[in-house]
Order: C-alpha cells, then structure tokens, then sequence
C-alpha cells in the first residue's frame, strides 16, 4: 500500500513537473530593455540594434528587445548605467568600459593615457587573456558579459585652435565623462576638464561654455560637432574605448540555455559587425572619414610621432599613478600582449 502510494506521488510530481514546462518559458519578458549611450546614428547603436535583430531571429520571437538609447532609463546618467544594470533597472546594455570603470577599477585599463599604439594592440588585450579576466571581474561583479564592441580611439577637438602640443591645451575647458582618471589626464595637461553628460555636451559646446571634447571621430561626425564649433580636430590616439555586450544575471537565468547560447552568439557576431562600423573610414590607408571632416571646413591636425610623444610623457605620472591602482600585474599583462601582438 505504501508503495503504491509513493509511486502514485511520484508520478504526480513527475505529471506536475511537466506541466510547469511551459509555465517557465511564461516567466519570458514581453520586452526586454537595452540601454545604449548613443542612438542608432551612431555605430554604438548600431551594434545594440544588429544584436537586438539577431536575438529575436534567433529565439523565434521569444526575446523581444526595446532599445533605450541616451541611457533614458536612468534619467541621462552615463555613469549610473552599471549600477543600474546590476540591480535590474536594466535588462541589458552595450556599455562603455569608460561609463562603468567607477564601478570596476579594472575597465580603468583602457582609459590609460596612450597605451594602445593601434587596433592590432586594442585587438590584442579585448580577444586574448586580459579580456577574458576582465569578462570574469564583470561576471564577479553581477553581470553577464557576452562580447566585445568598439567606440573607437578617442580624438581631441575645440573651438580655439589647432592642438600640436601639451600647450596648447592650457587653459582650454574640455568636456570630459565622469572618470577621475580623465580628470587626472588632462589636469596633467594643462587643461580645465569639466565633466558632463553627453546629452549636456553640445548644448555647452554650442553656447561656448566648454571649448572642447574628446571622441571618436564617428561620433564627431554622426553629431555633427563641427555645427557646434568644433573647428579644430586633432588625431592623437589617446585611449581606445571598448565597449561590453552583457546581460542582467538574473535575467539571463531566467532563459533556458538554448536561448542563452543563442543571445550569447548574436552578441559576438554583433560586436564583429560593430567593431567594422566603428572602424570604417580610419583603417584604410587614406582614412577617407578624415577627408569628410576637412570638406566641412575642419582643421584635421595629424601629430608626427615626435609631437605625440610630448603628450606621452606629459601623461605618464598619470599612467604611473593609475597603473597600481588597476592592478600592476593586470597593466603588465596588457603591455606583454601589446608587445607581442601582430601588427
């Protein structure tokens, strides 16, 4: 008799068991929201819209995501976009190692001041073993990093004049994002670095309030920063600034794992696809997107290696000072990958 009771709880467990399956898929989202900086005019946003297509190709409709561009979810705050993303605020996001480095020390590694020399030394650190004990700090952190993207090498420009030298600088007030370490670099420069969100940027440049900013030149030209007299543009290579494909953790768990590999995948061909975008116009030998800036009346300043230089060891005390509090060992491993990458 007990026998034939348990089996017949057995069997009602196993019947109710079943029967939960697809109540599980029920606990899918009807929308899941991305936060993204920058909009679709943009190769950022681009790159969360290619992931967005491929996530609901790829799982037939089952994630369904809403892009959020201009970090509206979080009332515009750039800075509070991780914090965000950790407690569930946001479902998901391409953010910007920049925007999240006050957050994780560690994403402070791009912002070092001239550290990456080109695309090969970017490519080097985000695809080989420093990128992968970064992704493994972010998933300590809360989130579930998928892929990398690419804002692209941040270039300086103003309203003044052309910028050759650390002395050209003095003086000037440049738009920087949140990051002490930003303040740390073009204090040592002699700047006036004023933090400000990208929403409250060009209404400043417009009126005259900062002279400058610094970003990549896809982002100079999508805003059209020279209507908002930013005349003078100089190609300094400064910090590249990679950006992360990730996921909510409690979201994520909240798929099954087929669908989980399957917003995984779309994130790494999304970020390839990205990468491109963010790219175009600079890789090629005659950089075609420099000529687009000149025809609107810019003044494209390229340094010779030697004028590059002098911003090098202007920074370095910068350098020095972050490089311990990134971590020596994780900046060591960086440089080691720079050294040995193929150019």
């Amino acid at each position: 008799m007990k026998l034939r009771t348990f089996l017949a709880s057995t069997v009602a467990a196993a019947a109710a068991l079943a029967f939960a399956t697809p109540a599980l898929a029920q606990t899918y989202k009807s929308e899941y929201r991305m936060s993204l900086v920058l909009g679709t005019a943009f190769p950022w946003g681009k790159g969360g819209e290619i992931w967005a297509n491929k996530v609901r190709e790829r799982t037939n409709g089952r994630i369904n995501i809403k892009l959020y561009p201009g970090v509206s979810l979080i009332q515009g705050d750039q800075t509070r976009e991780f914090s965000a993303l950790r407690q569930g605020v946001i479902d998901m996001a391409v953010g910007s190692t920049i925007n999240w480095s006050p957050q994780v020390k560690q994403l402070n590694l791009f912002s070092l001041p001239f550290l990456f020399p080109d695309y090969a030394a970017v490519d080097a650190v985000t695809q080989g073993d420093v990128g992968k004990s970064i992704f493994q700090t972010l998933d300590k952190a809360g989130v579930v990093p998928l892929a990398w993207g690419e804002n692209g090498y941040r270039e300086i420009s103003n309203s003044k004049h052309a910028i050759k030298s650390p002395a050209d600088l003095k003086g000037l007030k440049i738009r920087v994002v949140g990051s002490p370490l930003f303040l740390d670099t073009f204090t040592a420069l002699g700047a006036n670095p004023t933090q400000m969100s990208w929403a409250d940027a060009q209404p400043a440049m417009a009126s005259g309030a900062v002279d400058g900013q610094e970003n990549p030149v896809s982002v100079y030209m999508a805003a059209k920063l020279h209507t908002v007299a930013q005349k003078h543009i100089t190609m300094w290579g400064y910090m590249n600034d990679p950006l992360i494909f990730v996921v909510n953790k409690d979201i994520w768990n909240s798929w099954t794992p087929a669908d989980r590999e399957a917003v995984k995948q779309a994130a790494i061909d999304a970020g390839k696809e990205q990468i491109a975008i963010a790219r175009k116009g600079m890789v090629e030998a005659d950089k075609p997107l420099l000529k687009d800036i000149n025809a609107n009346g810019v003044t494209v300043t390229q340094l010779s290696p030697t004028e590059r230089e002098a911003f090098v060891k202007a920074t370095r005390p910068v350098f020095d000072k972050w490089k311990g509090q990134i971590g020596a060992d994780l900046v060591g491993q960086a440089e080691k990958a720079i050294a040995a990458r193929k150019k």
